[in-house]
């Protein structure tokens, strides 16, 4: 409870009056601790696949298979780019857990990639949503050499 002072104007003739009066705050505590926040897995899969996207050395996220789906549902019209592909989260009410599936180009260290990975994933997770960042698995599945040809489905009509 905190204190204000109230002056009130007497009568004519009257010196004013000076009141104390009790002013309760409601709900008491902080305004951000009431109530409960859910943030949804395919939330934190969102962050995590473009903080991982940031890292110089990165090719590609998923593993071929689902790259080859990808490319195709990209493809179909209304159909968006996922930025979940490759990437798994466990969420839990303070911590989170990811799964990671990267494409590394030819000729980059892949323990830096990874390293580098991790840390922009935990960075951007843990400030974007508060949640503690237990661990980040990395799975390399495949490597991009620099003569590869993109993969590109085969189109059915012309």
């Amino acid at each position: 409870m905190t204190e204000t002072t109230e002056q009130n104007r007497g009568t004519e003739g009257e010196a004013p009056v000076t009141r104390k009066t009790q002013v309760t705050k409601r709900g008491g505590g902080d305004a951000g601790a009431r109530g409960r926040t859910t943030i949804a897995d395919g939330v934190v899969e969102k962050i995590a696949g473009m903080a991982a996207r940031d890292v110089d050395g990165v090719h590609a996220m998923g593993s071929g298979l689902s790259r080859t789906f990808g490319a195709v549902r990209d493809r179909v019209p209304g159909g968006t780019k996922s930025v979940t592909r490759g990437v798994k989260a466990e969420v839990g009410e303070v911590q989170a857990a990811l799964d990671l599936e990267i494409v590394v180009e030819y000729g980059v260290s892949i323990a830096d990639v990874a390293r580098y990975v991790r840390e922009n994933v935990i960075n951007a997770v843990e400030r974007m949503t508060g949640l503690e960042v237990v661990e980040v698995n990395i799975a390399v599945s495949d490597v991009k050499l620099p003569e590869e040809e993109e993969e590109e489905p085969e189109r059915r009509i012309q």
